[in-house]
């Protein structure tokens, strides 16, 4: 009977071992508080130049934010859209956010009819808010 001077082989396999599982779990959390944590900054998807303002307010609630390029483009949420269909996606987001406001950045070269139709499908989606971005 030599059972007392064998070694069992499962002890010799894991001495070296090393469990990373707990660091693991760490990182995960800590990707997780980060991703809940930071604040996303909403674009309306073109970069617009702004006519200048003598009067201005800063607004913090919930915005949705809609450009209007010099050539007549509208954007919201970083896509582009017929402006027939401003009116929907209002309603659409204002059944998500019911507090939202709108904010127009129209480029300093657009063509007053295109923020004319925003403020008549704002109007339409029954938005209490609206405004027109400029710079100081």
């Amino acid at each position: 009977m030599k059972t007392g001077l064998m070694k069992k082989r499962g002890d010799d396999e894991n001495t070296g071992e090393i469990d990373l599982t707990p660091m693991l779990d760490v990182v995960f959390i800590l990707l997780i508080f980060f991703i809940v944590t930071s604040v996303f900054i909403t674009e309306a998807g073109i970069e617009v130049m702004k006519p200048e303002a003598s009067t201005a307010e800063p607004r913090s609630k919930d915005l949705i934010l809609i450009a209007v390029s010099n050539d007549g483009q509208i954007w919201i949420d970083g896509e582009q859209i017929d402006s027939r269909f401003i009116r929907s996606r209002f309603e659409r987001r204002l059944a998500e956010t019911p507090n939202a406001s709108v904010v127009i950045q129209g480029d300093r070269s657009a063509q007053n009819e295109h923020v004319m139709s925003i403020l008549r499908a704002a109007r339409d989606a029954q938005i209490a808010s609206v405004s027109i971005s400029t710079e100081n």
